[in-house]
Formats: structure tokens, sequence, C-alpha cells
């Protein structure tokens, strides 16, 4: 053999020799259901707003010799392994007064070894978790007034056990006069520090806190409940935190309007935590008890009448029964280091994309027809901006979380991204059309809903799993049908996702202005998705290009910036009106664009017009729309 060829045989068998010899190393106990001995305390200063460091103290019953301990990777809710080890620093253990070395686990990263010394009965661990002070290190969660406090993120734990067999008893010191809002119950209270009651370690790390200096909790609990559902509110200034009665009654509604749909209760009490801020990061995180949730300042004071609220509320509150008691079975695992698998996101995100945009309307939350100029919008992707759908389908997309992280992509028509969402919601609009129309109207996809995840009323402590088939099974006990060809064609791609829109008596069509709920939430943007084929932020700048539309194929490309259109000063008037003059003329629209520090001509010879989607009803088609968005009784 040549000495050229023999040199990569010899790398390849160091290499491979490198990857047995870290695989000889790693020695992390697999859980087992089994009572760890004792309870873990952990101790949480979340005072240092100025430098945005949480510091963590823990003390760890632990017996001589090896010790493995783990910092959470998979996160419920994420579908990824986003655990934020890499804000995790300082890190240091000690037993019997001394400070013991240790050693990250060469393959997996969230472990640390450690060797506990005779005569040692716990272990103490210290470290600082950093949030982050600017927006591209992440989400901003601590601000001046206001934090949210993601108790995974703040935690070890001893690999062998299962979450739900380590005890934990936390306590947690906030700035003096702040409010804290949590589905933990208290112990008690010592000045500013704040001793929460003795959970399981998987019943902790599903309880968020939000605190505030400027806060307060509404009563959502229906009449006549025993089970109280709260919606704690922290606000950038107490100013945003005035509602209107007719504001607090429809948010009232749609927890009424949820427990008609799903027939039962996981939770002894739901905290809904709500942030309103231009500062703390915006999100949405299902929890069983609680969610994470948050908006701009405005949601109660700049609030639209006509167009209503968000449906981020609805949304995650239907995940503590669709996702936290009953989850699929590939994504229950017995602690936060064995990987998960997301292969029925479509059920547990898609149907509750469905429902939550469901309660949205049922509710009040949003009128009928912002709900209906919603799905109008949704539709008009699947019919006409997912050119992806030719080369992978939205079950492929369910492993988007993984692949991409949540990070943002270029052309996401093309690549797609988390489509088991929104195509999700397709589908199961489709499915409820269907058992309507089987059923003459006797039955819907409420009737599914509650007895897949209304059974076993006031169990919150265990979860149960599903798999593809007893979503099957379930189906065909509301109606008989071939539910498995159903779900399976859609999702795999044999079957277009928008069939539910003409099944429930209404059509996609395109008019010439955006209907009313689409040009409110524009926030000074201009929509050309359905014309030329790109989106513009108020700068300008191209976010996104459909592959193969009009614009794209002249050349254009997400995050190009329009200069001028027509050798005008670009504004969204002025491309309006050069789209419309283009219809009727001969001379295309010509666009002088900046690209870096280059800047060249595009012409686009398109000539249909404005195009926006709405829908419309089809005369002597019964209105099953109508129907599925009226409240229950």
């Amino acid at each position: 053999m040549s000495r050229r060829r023999l040199l990569p045989l010899v790398l390849s068998l160091l290499l491979a020799g490198g990857v047995h010899a870290q695989q000889a190393e790693s020695s992390i106990p697999p859980p087992r259901d089994v009572p760890y001995a004792g309870t873990m305390r952990l101790e949480i200063d979340a005072t240092n707003l100025s430098q945005r460091i949480f510091r963590v103290k823990q003390t760890i019953p632990a017996q001589p010799g090896a010790l493995t301990l783990l910092y959470p990777m998979w996160i419920p809710g994420g579908h990824t392994p986003r655990g934020a080890i890499d804000k995790v620093a300082g890190i240091e253990f000690w037993a019997n007064g001394k400070r013991l070395d240790w050693k990250r686990d060469p393959l997996d990263v969230a472990a640390f070894h450690l060797t506990v010394p005779e005569g040692a009965s716990e272990v103490v661990a210290k470290f600082d978790f950093l949030t982050p002070t600017a927006g591209n290190q992440g989400r901003i969660v601590m601000t001046p007034s206001m934090l949210n406090l993601q108790t995974i993120s703040t935690v070890l734990y001893p690999a062998g056990y299962y979450a739900r067999r380590i005890p934990v008893d936390m306590r947690v010191t906030y700035p003096s006069g702040w409010t804290a809002f949590t589905a933990l119950h208290e112990d008690g209270r010592s000045g500013d520090t704040v001793d929460y009651e003795d959970v399981p370690l998987d019943i902790l790390v599903d309880s968020p806190i939000y605190a505030g200096r400027h806060a307060r909790n509404i009563d959502l609990t229906p009449a006549g409940s025993k089970v109280p559902v709260k919606l704690g509110v922290v606000a950038d200034e107490a100013k945003y935190l005035e509602t209107k009665p007719e504001q607090v009654k429809v948010h009232q509604a749609m927890v009424v309007q949820a427990l008609k749909l799903f027939g039962a209760q996981h939770y002894d009490h739901y905290q809904f935590l709500f942030s309103l801020s231009g500062q703390m990061g915006g999100n949405g995180l299902e929890h069983q008890r609680s969610s994470e949730n948050g908006m701009g300042t405005d949601y109660f004071t700049g609030w639209n009448e006509k167009t209503g609220f968000d449906d981020l509320l609805p949304h995650e509150f239907t995940h503590s029964w669709n996702g936290k008691y009953r989850r699929p079975a590939d994504l229950w695992t017995p602690n936060y280091n064995v990987p998960m698998q997301d292969s029925l996101l479509w059920v547990y995100e898609g149907q509750t994309q469905y429902w939550g945009n469901v309660l949205a309307a049922r509710s009040g939350m949003r009128p009928l027809q912002a709900s209906i100029d919603d799905l109008a919008l949704v539709a008009a992707t699947y019919a006409d901006n997912r050119p992806g759908l030719a080369w992978r389908n939205v079950q492929d997309t369910t492993n988007d979380p993984i692949i991409a992280a949540r990070a943002p992509r270029a052309y996401r028509n093309y690549q797609m991204s988390e489509d088991y969402y929104s195509g999700g919601q397709m589908m199961w609009l489709e499915a409820d059309a269907l058992i309507r129309t089987r059923t003459g109207g006797k039955k819907s996809l409420d009737d599914f809903a509650r007895a897949f995840f209304g059974i076993n009323d006031g169990e919150w402590k265990q979860q149960a799993t599903y798999t593809f088939d007893d979503v099957v099974a379930t189906l065909n006990g509301v109606v008989a049908y071939d539910w498995a060809t159903f779900l399976r064609d859609r999702m795999d791609g044999k079957t277009g996702l928008v069939g539910g829109i003409e099944a429930s008596g209404w059509r996609l069509v395109y008019k010439d202005t955006p209907n009313a709920y689409a040009k409110a939430n524009m926030r000074g943007g201009a929509d050309y998705t359905y014309s030329l084929g790109l989106s513009l932020g108020g700068d300008g700048v191209i976010g996104d290009v459909r592959w193969d539309g009009p614009a794209f194929n002249a050349g254009l490309g997400s995050g190009t910036t329009v200069v001028a259109v027509n050798g005008q000063a670009y504004g969204k008037d002025v491309l309006d009106d050069a789209v419309k003059a283009a219809k009727d003329g001969k001379a295309p629209i010509e666009l002088l664009v900046k690209e870096f520090d280059r800047f060249r001509t595009v012409k686009l010879d398109y000539r249909g017009g404005l195009r926006y989607p709405h829908l419309e009803r089809i005369p002597g088609k019964p209105d099953t729309l109508s129907a599925i968005f009226a409240p229950r009784k």
C-alpha cells in the first residue's frame, strides 16, 4: 500500500480509537425508577438585576464514591436539546468543607463526574447562571422591572434516577417588594426569600416563575369552580396592567370554553404567567399547571376591538391537556438528558394550534370575522406559499426543532420550518369538518378532544402517553372512517392540506386589499407574498422571497434592501401604486436595490396586481366553519 493511501487509514484508526476511548470513559448511570435517598435543597438568589445573574446553591444528598450530576438538556415543550448549559459558569462542588475535583463527560457535555469522599453525606454545588445581557445572546429574562426564572435552567440532578423520584426543596430570594407568580405553593417566607413546597424534580422544572415590580393577579376562575385559574401579569410599568371589564370577561370566557371542550382539569390550580414588556423577551411555553407567555406592553392598553387579542394564551392553556397531561409516547422520557422524539408533534402542536384559534373565537377573545381572516392567511400559506412541500412533507418538519433549534431561516417557504403547527391545524380543520358532515352535525372534533384529552379528571401528578394507533382508535370511536390513511396521507404529503376550507363551506380567494386582521398585524411592513412574491419590513428590507415566484426569478433574495421603485424612493404606497399600474401597463416594475455595499436595478415583469388572501362563503353549502367557531353553551 502506498504511503499516500496508508495515511488516511492510520488517521481513521486513530480517530476510531479515540472515539472508543471516549466511550470507555463515559460512565453515566442510566435512569432507574427507584427512590432517591434524601431531598435536594435548591437555593436561588434572583436579586442581581443590574448584572442579570442568578446565583445558585444546591445541597445534594450523596454517598461516598462516584457521582454524576446532570444539567437538563432536553427541555419539555422545546422538542430539542436546548438546555442553556452555555450560560452556566463558575461551577464548583464541595463536600466536608473541601472543594472537589470534577470532570465533564467527554461525550455528554451536560454531565459532571466527581468523587464523593469518605465520611461525606452530601455535596454542595455552586454556580452562576449568566442570563443574556443583549438580545444576540438569547432571550432577555431579567430586567429592572421583572424576571423569568425557568427552574429547569438552574438545577443539577443526580444521574441514575427518574426525575419524578428526586424530591427538591427550593428557596428563591427576590428583589425587595417584588411579587412572584408560579404554580408552586409556598411553605413559608423569610424576608424576601420564599420557601416553596417540596416537590419531585419533574414538577419543579415544570413550574417556572415570573416576578416583577409591577404585578397583578387576575382571577379567571369559572363561576362555581373549586379549581382556581389566575392570570399573573408583570409589566414594565404599572399603567400597562390596567384592564377593562370586557377584556377580563373574554379571558374568563376562554377558560370556560376550554373546560367545556375538554371536560376535565389536570391541575389543582392553574397560573398563567404573563409579561407585558418591551424589555424582557416574549415567549410562549407550556406547562401542566402554568404557562409562560410574553407579549408587548400594549396587550391591554392597545387592544383593537375589531381584531381582538392574540391566541397565545388559549394555545398554551390547551397544552395543559394536549402535550402535558397527555403527551406522545416518544416525547416522554424518564429524565431531561434522555433524547426525545418528535414524531407526533402534528398532534401535540398541530391540534393545539387548532384549538388555540378555536378557543380564541369561541370566547370572544378574537371576533368571528378576525378568526376567519386569520384562517385565510393560514389557508393561503398551504395553497400557494409552501413550495417546500415539493421536496419534503409536514411529517419531516417534526425534525425541525432538532435540525434548526428554532433559528431564523432564509427562504422559509422553501426550507419550511416546524410546519406541523399550521399544517397540522389545517389537517385538523378538515377532520373536524369531515366528522360533522358524516354525522349530520351531531358530532365533531370536540368529541375527540373530550374522549382523548379529558380523561381522569383531577389527575395531574402522572401523565398519560399515546401513540398514533391511540389517536386513530379514538377518532374511530367518534365516527368510523379510515383515519389512519386520512392522517398519514396529509402528513406524508400525499394529499393537500387545504381541503378543510371548502369542506367547511368556504373558499380561498384573493383581493386587492388585505383583510382587516392581516392589515392590523402588518406592523409597518408590507406583504406582497401572493403578488410579487416577497415581504418587506418597514425599512424596505426583504424578509422572505417566495421560491420560484416573480421576485425570486428576477434575482431577488432575502435580506436585500429595496431603495427605490421606478425611480422614486421606496415606500409601501409607492410600491402599491407601481404594482397596480403594472397590471394594466406595458412596462415592468423597476426596483433599485442594495445588497451589502452594492446597488443594482432589478426589473419585475409582474402583471397580476395586488393579491391578498380572504375567505368567502360558497353559496348553498352549509357553513360549518362558523359552527366550529361558535361558543359552546
